[in-house]
């Protein structure tokens, strides 16, 4: 099948960088603060380390456009953060020098867009990761403007609605073939994943950021009274959201822009939306746009972002229409 060999590849990367993330997590780790103030952990850099290792020994040509790099553990005042990043990794059997570990995070630091290429984020949904609640690890393969291949490990989402989250689980998806669930830890077998039918608005369950600086809730909260949703949305943090609604837990997912000029990464999204397209929804930008993953680590032409089951996509861009400028 298209894609076996880096669908294979990529899913061992992202398991095993789920272990090192839910080993850092069981610590109750402390955060470190990037230059633009959003918080990050010993976990985004190991994980990060992980998977470009893995996709720089399989495939030493493609781009890697992931989220991290190694700029502020290679300060002296980080040096404990640095260690443990060693440490985390030397307990999954990767062993590696500073320098060599900081460059494999730096693999990961492609900025412009090319006929092929990966993006990453190591840990989608950090401040979730804090709160010992949802987050994701969130990997795409994109060639040629369209995404191929997806994985999204959710570390902390049961494998069944409701059930325990001790196995996690590992949604991935190559375009054409549909999309799966697996356990993250564990040797389950995949099995397909389809959206919901819903299309009675009493029924509809939303799915939101648990952040609001990350998706204005003000303006969720009229869009789904004017649509007729009933239920209390489902807050939570990550890509998570997009397995919820892949799977048929949730209907729409609305990420709507909280200031004018801002402009979604390509790492928040890509890995979601092949999966959710692949269970049969639907992914557009909230004036009803693809999502162009051509133009660098940016969703530069795009505004916001809109998931649905598909059927409710229509209807939900007409009331976005009436209510955000």
């Amino acid at each position: 099948m298209p894609f076996s060999t880096e669908l294979s590849i990529a899913i061992a990367a992202v398991r095993r960088a789920a272990e090192v993330c839910r080993n850092v997590q069981r610590a109750i780790p402390a955060a470190m603060e990037k230059q633009d103030k959003s918080p990050v952990t010993i976990a985004d850099f190991a994980s990060q380390a992980v998977i470009c290792r893995a996709l720089g020994e399989a495939f030493p040509s493609d781009p890697i456009i992931g989220e991290e790099d190694s700029a502020e553990l290679r300060l002296p005042g980080n040096k404990v953060s640095l260690d443990g990043v060693l440490s985390q990794l030397s307990r999954i059997g990767l062993d590696g020098s500073p320098d060599e570990i900081c460059r494999w995070i730096d693999r990961g630091g492609a900025k412009s867009f090319g006929p092929r290429f990966w993006t990453l984020d190591p840990i989608d949904g950090t401040k979730g990761f804090l709160r010992s609640e949802q987050y994701a690890v969130s990997l795409a393969l994109i060639v040629n403007g369209q995404i191929e291949v997806a994985i999204l490990g959710c570390p902390n989402l049961p494998l069944e609605p409701g059930g325990a989250a001790d196995a996690g689980t590992i949604f991935f998806a190559v375009r054409g073939q549909g999309a799966s669930v697996q356990p993250c830890f564990g040797d389950a077998a995949a099995k397909p994943v389809r959206v919901t039918s819903t299309s009675v608005w009493a029924d509809v369950r939303l799915c939101e950021s648990v952040e609001s600086g990350h998706s204005a809730h003000d303006r969720s909260a009229m869009i789904s009274a004017s649509l007729g949703i009933v239920k209390h949305p489902v807050r939570l943090d990550s890509q998570a959201k997009y397995a919820v609604v892949a799977r048929g837990e949730g209907d729409v997912y609305l990420r709507l822009p909280t200031k004018k000029d801002y402009r979604e990464k390509i790492w928040d999204h890509a890995g979601g939306v092949l999966v959710v397209e692949e269970a049969g929804g639907k992914v557009t930008d909230i004036d009803g746009k693809p999502l162009e993953f051509t133009h660098g680590h940016e969703l530069s032409a795009n505004r916001g972002v809109v998931v649905t089951n598909g059927r409710l996509h229509d209807d939900v861009l007409r009331a976005i229409r009436e209510h955000v400028s």
